[in-house]
């Protein structure tokens, strides 16, 4: 099975962004997300990264005595 809703990108390609049935099918995926205005996706968040944010967003007990879950 493919991993691609090909119904719904042939109608974004086909009909939202006006292309050819050719120019549609010489796109690659990553160009048509381009075209649709999907950025592109980010790379996971690094032990680097999550320090820094930790850093930046300690953990504090509430008033009460409790941890905010």
């Amino acid at each position: 099975m493919s991993p691609f809703d090909w119904p719904a990108l042939m109608r974004a390609g086909l009909l939202g962004l006006r292309l050819t049935p050719r120019a549609f099918w010489r796109l690659t995926p990553a160009e048509l997300r381009l075209m649709l205005g999907q950025e592109a996706a980010q790379n996971p968040m690094g032990r680097a990264g999550l320090a820094a944010l930790m850093a930046a967003y300690p953990d504090h007990p509430d008033e009460a005595g409790e941890n905010d879950e």
